[in-house]
């Protein structure tokens, strides 16, 4: 870990020693369970088996997850646990490995996969921000079936307020190309689970649909839509430091979300939309080190 550049940081920090931008020195989780509250075709019938980790590369003002993702909540694991933490969820009848929030362990977790992989039988899930170095997912090729990235922000400047991110929109769109080169088109079995492919999150904020719109516009351009799925995502509650920026102090109106998913439509994007109802603090994970020891 000495000199990490896993992410597009690139902070150079000697994680053996030190704790880097994204919050953790060595491999660190809060929760490894079977998980309901994903897209139908991850979660299924009998959940996805998603292994949550500490710290994260972004730094979002409006994050749920901000206690493992800001605040380093979670438990040092060994890279040898965190193989048996795999196939301990594949026993328990998960439909996936969905590793949440992985980018900072992405060394770690490539040296599992190799070790474990062809024991699992089940689709491996990158869960991440978008933000990602293409070097690394270079190193993931052949060990990760689906990409689930964010398309967070077209534009720099909301990029730079949000997650600290000046360079998110460019850095992130061309990552997505890249998992896209290394999965090819969405598939699925026959149970409607999907095992190979990208799914792009896009999470609509308040007083954010133009560019929202902008970004479906740039992830169309950039791919084709018939190929991929999109998940357009109302779950927006005003977490972590959002109540401190006026414009993510409320909620998102319906009239904010169903103009983005319109477009969304016109584009041809096919997916998943969200109810209003999904703005709710009862989906946010319990981080009480469920399945780790």
């Amino acid at each position: 870990m000495a000199k990490c550049y896993q992410c597009p940081r690139k902070c150079g920090t000697d994680r053996d020693k030190a704790i880097g931008y994204c919050g953790v020195s060595s491999l660190k989780a809060a929760r490894a369970a079977l998980h309901y509250g994903e897209e139908p075709c991850i979660s299924g019938t009998r959940g996805s088996g998603a292994i949550f980790f500490s710290g994260c590369v972004l730094k979002c003002v409006f994050c749920q997850n901000a206690p493992i993702s800001h605040g380093g909540q979670g438990m040092e694991i060994s890279e040898e646990r965190l193989g048996e933490i795999m196939l301990e969820l594949r026993d328990k009848g998960a439909h996936n490995i969905n590793l949440v929030t992985p980018t900072q362990f992405s060394i770690q977790i490539a040296r599992v996969l190799e070790k474990v992989k062809p024991q699992l039988d089940i689709p491996v899930i990158w869960n991440c921000g978008g933000y990602e170095s293409v070097e690394t997912l270079r190193m993931l090729d052949g060990l990760i079936d689906v990409y689930l990235p964010d398309f967070k922000y077209a534009d720099n400047a909301r990029a730079e307020k949000y997650s600290f991110a000046k360079d998110y929109p460019e850095t992130a769109l061309f990552a997505i190309k890249a998992m896209y080169d290394s999965v090819g088109r969405v598939q699925s079995n026959a149970d409607g689970i999907i095992t190979r492919g990208v799914m792009v999150r896009h999470l609509v904020l308040p007083g954010g649909r133009h560019d929202s719109i902008k970004a479906l516009d740039m992830l169309a351009d950039a791919l084709p839509v018939e190929n991929i799925l999109l998940s357009l995502m109302r779950q927006y509650l005003p977490c972590h430091k959002a109540n401190e920026i006026k414009e993510l102090s409320r909620k998102l109106t319906t009239f904010e979300y169903r103009s983005v998913a319109e477009h969304a439509a016109s584009l041809g994007f096919l997916g998943y939309t969200q109810e209003k109802e999904s703005a709710d603090a009862e989906y946010i994970p319990q981080w009480d080190m469920t399945g780790l020891t």
